[in-house]
């Protein structure tokens, strides 16, 4: 999967912002300012860093070379994922899913809710 592919799929949650607060070669995507997923566009080749569950992060580290503890995050709850064309287009689409998921699980129920809602009637 491209970065310009990540990037369209990223923009497609609801509430989805984009922007560099680290500078000009890593892009953030974050809903209500809490990140889930930050991308490396000055890497070869370029990554992203997902949050994820500490259980499936591990079992994807675990199953997949190109899945790694999350480079300067939390490597309980966060993966980088390199984009080296070896994992299934599926598979980094779920993992982007799961780690907006994951945020949106972590917001004030009114906006968690709304969030829900709004994602149940997209087809990501």
């Amino acid at each position: 999967m491209h970065v310009d592919e990540i990037c369209a799929y990223c923009r497609s949650f609801p509430g989805a912002c984009e922007r560099f607060p680290f500078g000009p070669t890593a892009l953030v995507f974050a809903v209500e300012g809490r990140m889930f997923a930050l991308i490396s566009l000055g890497s070869v080749p370029p990554w992203v860093n997902l949050k994820c569950n500490p259980e499936w992060a591990s079992a994807l580290r675990e199953h997949y070379p190109a899945i790694r503890p999350g480079y300067h995050m939390n490597k309980r709850h966060w993966n980088t994922v390199v984009l080296d064309g070896t994992l299934p287009h599926s598979l980094i689409r779920e993992m982007i899913r799961h780690s907006y998921e994951c945020v949106i699980a972590g917001l004030p129920r009114t906006l968690r809710e709304c969030y829900r809602k709004e994602l149940s009637q997209l087809q990501l």
